[in-house]
């Protein structure tokens, strides 16, 4: 059964990372391997935020989300600027989230020039990732995560990522299709 946080077994219940996890054929986490670290913040915040309905109809995205590991370097901060974007619609007046942004997107701009790999590249990113690029994440869904509509925001923005994930991003910081990825942060309504 799909359920809220973290369990100790799958007889206990499942958040949705988790039944990803088992998907994969992994050990019973809420992050695996197969799933961007990013995109698994955003499916944890999705599932632990939104009502019971919301979660049971997102949960055939477990599947998805099993594989969902884009290999550019650019999809993080693409991800986070989308959520950061979402936030700005719910509050234009904020120059903090204007300014994470536009440090999202430039950051997404460069790497999306940039070759993948190389360990200078992976820590350079995981350093990102555990540092700026989770707080706006997080502050971000702190947002959305207020609004009176917060589910079916949070619902739309996770399937948008994890189609955008599967479909890869492109050169250019843009995902196939010319959309951007779209994300969301960390809230616990």
């Amino acid at each position: 059964m799909p359920g809220r946080f973290a369990h100790l077994h799958p007889d206990d219940g499942a958040c949705l990372m988790e039944g990803a996890a088992l998907l994969a054929g992994g050990r019973f986490t809420d992050s695996p391997a197969g799933t961007h670290p990013a995109l698994a913040a955003l499916a944890r915040v999705v599932n632990d935020s939104v009502d019971d309905a919301t979660r049971q109809a997102l949960w055939p995205l477990a599947a998805e989300l099993a594989d969902a590991r884009p290999a550019d370097r650019a999809y993080a901060p693409l991800l986070v600027g989308t959520v950061v974007d979402v936030a700005r619609v719910l509050r234009p007046a904020s120059r903090r989230l204007a300014r994470h942004g536009r440090a999202c997107r430039r950051r997404g701009e460069r790497l999306a020039h940039v070759r993948a790999g190389g360990l200078p590249g992976r820590i350079a990113d995981l350093l990102w990732w555990r540092g700026p690029g989770r707080r706006r994440l997080e502050h971000a869904l702190r947002v959305v995560c207020a609004a009176p509509d917060a589910d079916q925001r949070l619902a739309l923005l996770l399937r948008k990522a994890v189609a955008e994930a599967r479909g890869g991003v492109a050169r250019g910081g843009v995902a196939r299709g010319g959309r951007v990825p779209t994300v969301d942060g960390r809230c616990n309504r």
